[in-house]
């Protein structure tokens, strides 16, 4: 991705122009239908500060969701989405997951927790309870995760989850098997995106226990 060294937010907690990513997401973290963009001078910046927002991300943007080449552009995550994320207390441990839309932080569904659970279990099935979660609302938004082992496991509409099936684990289970059927069943336009923790910090649904 190219860096982006000056940070444009024409709706946010404080409008303006600012240096980093991380005061960047001061102004829009959090803030309902936020509006910002990385440019690469200052120039262009100010340019841009001047100008509709819109102008910068093409025509009908209103109307469409930006691709993968808008975000590696502008190398900003992009705060109208649903963001999932998992917990886990232990390798297996109690673990939930939950659903919160980016830009405002609201909590939209939350599962558990769960008795010997795994991370990657919790992650699984908080994707695919937001990508139901979507469809159910029509909703167009795109989602992140930061787990490159859901969205495996999501393409191939099947978890590789090495916790052994018992007694301690069958709800997990039913609730693994439930997922992958409604994957199989169902087909969805969602874009699924990574959340770039390096860059972005901890994803908006992170629950914070780190």
């Amino acid at each position: 991705m190219s860096k982006k060294k000056f940070f444009v937010v024409w709706d946010g907690k404080e409008p303006g122009i600012y240096r980093t990513w991380s005061e960047c997401k001061r102004q829009v973290h959090g803030y309902a239908e936020a509006k910002f963009m990385g440019f690469a001078t200052e120039a262009e910046a100010r340019t841009a500060m001047l100008s509709p927002y819109w102008d910068f991300v093409g025509k009908n943007a209103k109307a469409k969701q930006p691709s993968v080449v808008d975000i590696e552009k502008y190398c900003l995550p992009l705060m109208e989405s649903l963001s999932v994320d998992a917990a886990c207390s232990g390798n297996p441990g109690l673990m939930e997951y939950r659903g919160v839309y980016s830009g405002s932080g609201e909590e939209v569904f939350r599962q558990g927790p769960f008795n010997y659970g795994t991370n990657n279990i919790g992650e699984f099935l908080a994707l695919v309870h937001g990508l139901a979660f979507l469809k159910q609302k029509k909703s167009r938004l795109p989602i992140y995760t930061d787990s490159e082992t859901a969205v495996a496991w999501v393409k191939e509409k099947k978890s590789r989850t090495r916790l052994k099936k018992n007694e301690a684990t069958t709800v997990l289970f039913e609730l693994l098997e439930r997922a992958e059927i409604w994957l199989q069943q169902n087909e969805f336009s969602t874009q699924i995106f990574k959340w770039e923790t390096s860059v972005w910090g901890e994803i908006p649904a992170d629950f914070g226990r780190k």
